[in-house]
């Protein structure tokens, strides 16, 4: 069941149709027109559930459960074409240019699907001497299965050198400029992120392509980005060769996840092992989150999101008492630096005298659910927590000057 509101094509100055779209949609989670005072500002690490999605599981948990792929009975049918028709579904809303050779592998979630292509994709794929060039600042989930595959390769005698993606300090944001010397004539994979879980920016990662030239796979990170703007792999500034997400970030149930595989650089990525029983409703509610997200319009919710932040660096930029992590160059509402990196729904910040983890529990005291500790970003320890403000489209103007005026009355 899809949003039962139509979304017509919408510009970025129309406040007045933007918002009767955002409210109609806003009252289609249950848990967040349940608690009117509470602000939910952690969609980073999952989302709310829309109707659709509830009601689609309930709907086939009462109709049609089965397992997938083991039985002749209609029920058991049932459940191995929706199986099948998910897998398609994510192919369409990727808007894969080639579905018939492409993938689709589910998951647990990005972390699952990640180490899905270290282990069963680049362990057999590389030979001594190769090197790969992966992230040692985003999230852990995109460092440990890397270095997990050197392991596992010099547990064979297989000598793979990891280089680290270079970083702009000031930014958050990869260093293009660098990468020309991290890359070099061995260099047989990267991993990269598309939007940072900290910063919030667009890691552009059509200029790691460029550096790396047309051959290199590159495994891109979209537990961000995936559910929360478009992602269009037929778009050749995202000319990757994997796509990890977490469905429980698109709006589906926990424990969903897929791998989207292009299958067109080195070899097809087949995982390894007895399967088993797939996440049956977990893959129904990912099913009926895409259809929810594309009538929705990914477009729509992307624009939503980023008025939202900018309202809240924009004054956040102004109190000395904190300090905005990531790209400085964006905070402000009538930013056009060139090269700054726009954020996504994600603000993170630190207040100079009061610990995060405090702060913490100062805003969740006002009605406020925000993440506060070290954001899982690896190299990062506790005492480099921060407190994360994450946005979708339930948000809305009015939460964000709620939580301003209590930001501001802690300076």
């Amino acid at each position: 069941m899809a949003p039962d509101v139509h979304h017509g094509g919408g510009h970025d100055g129309d406040h007045d149709e933007d918002g009767a779209w955002q409210r109609a949609l806003r009252e289609q989670f249950p848990i967040v027109t349940a608690h009117p005072d509470t602000a939910y500002l952690d969609s980073a690490a999952t989302s709310q559930k829309p109707r659709a999605v509830l009601e689609a599981v309930q709907t086939y948990l009462t109709t049609s459960n089965a397992n997938a792929g083991r039985g002749t009975y209609p029920w058991a049918n049932r459940t191995t074409e929706l199986v099948e028709r998910t897998r398609a579904r994510v192919k369409e809303f990727l808007h894969d240019p080639g579905p018939d050779r492409s993938g689709v592998h589910f998951t647990s979630g990005t972390t699952d699907g990640l180490r899905m292509v270290a282990r069963d994709w680049l362990v057999p794929h590389l030979t001594d001497g190769d090197e790969i060039l992966v992230p040692h600042a985003d999230h852990q989930a995109n460092l440990a299965p890397w270095l997990e595959a050197r392991h596992l390769l010099a547990a064979r005698g297989v000598d793979v050198k990891v280089r680290a993606l270079p970083y702009q300090a000031a930014s958050g944001d990869y260093d293009h400029r660098a990468l020309g010397t991290a890359v070099g004539p061995r260099t047989r994979f990267v991993a990269a992120t598309h939007i940072h879980h900290v910063f919030g920016g667009d890691m552009n990662v059509h200029r790691i392509r460029a550096a790396v030239g047309p051959d290199v796979p590159i495994c891109l990170d979209a537990a961000q980005s995936v559910g929360h703007l478009p992602v269009r792999v037929d778009d050749p500034a995202l000319d990757v060769d994997f796509v990890v997400f977490s469905g429980h970030k698109a709006m589906a149930l926990p424990g969903t996840g897929a791998v989207w595989a292009r299958n067109t650089r080195g070899p097809v990525l087949r995982p390894a092992g007895w399967q088993g029983t797939p996440n049956t409703v977990g893959i129904v509610s990912l099913l009926a989150a895409l259809d929810w997200l594309d009538e929705a319009g990914t477009d729509r919710i992307a624009r939503h999101t980023a008025r939202l932040t900018t309202r809240l660096t924009d004054r956040l930029r102004h109190l000395d008492a904190y300090e905005v992590l990531g790209c400085q160059s964006s905070l402000a509402a009538d930013s056009a630096v060139p090269g700054g990196q726009r954020r996504h729904g994600i603000v993170t910040f630190r207040h100079r005298d009061i610990p995060s983890d405090d702060l913490g529990f100062i805003l969740y005291s006002h009605g406020f659910m925000v993440r506060a500790d070290s954001l899982c970003q690896a190299g990062a320890t506790d005492r480099d927590g921060s407190v994360r403000v994450s946005l979708h489209l339930y948000n809305t103007a009015q939460e964000i000057d709620r939580l301003l005026d209590v930001i501001e009355s802690l300076t």
